[in-house]
């Protein structure tokens, strides 16, 4: 499984942000593709200079937290019309957007936390980690009749190296 699009990974110097693009991946609708899809962006994400550097920690774990949980809802809930699902990362402006895509029309809505239950809360910690950060998600219709569930979370600035070496 392998993210296409977007622009090649730039060399990463100290300081440096991220580099803006969009990444899609295509998955078949079943359980094994949760954690592929998981890897799959956290390696891409890597790339682009979004691990490794402390502004970036606590936001990559919870895009990973996301795209488990949107992945997960569209594997479980839309297969049955979607035999694939489509991820996309998308860099930019000061934010990262991930979205999951399916063929099933349906439109979901977050549950309200319900103690006795122990599954279907996974939209409703989705919207909890993007209003943490002050980010936004929703689901909106695809051309295809579909949907598409996505979350935006703010680019934290990039910190300047301390002791930053001139090039020679």
């Amino acid at each position: 499984m392998q993210i296409g699009g977007g622009v090649p990974a730039a060399p990463r110097g100290a300081g440096a942000g991220p580099v803006e693009g969009v990444w899609r991946l295509a998955a078949p609708s079943r359980e094994s593709s949760v954690p592929q899809a998981r890897h799959a962006v956290r390696d891409l994400l890597a790339a682009q200079g979004l691990a490794g550097q402390p502004p970036y920690e606590d936001l990559l774990q919870g895009l990973l937290l996301i795209v488990s949980e949107l992945v997960t809802n569209a594997v479980q809930h839309a297969a049955v019309l979607s035999p694939q699902i489509v991820v996309e990362v998308v860099i930019g402006g000061g934010w990262v957007r991930v979205s999951v895509e399916d063929s099933h029309p349906y439109r979901p809505t977050a549950l309200q936390n319900d103690h006795g239950r122990t599954g279907g809360r996974g939209l409703l910690l989705v919207k909890a980690i993007t209003q943490e950060v002050g980010g936004a998600c929703d689901v909106h219709r695809t051309v295809s009749g579909g949907k598409a569930v996505w979350a935006s979370l703010p680019l934290p600035a990039p910190r300047p190296a301390a002791y930053a070496v001139p090039p020679r």
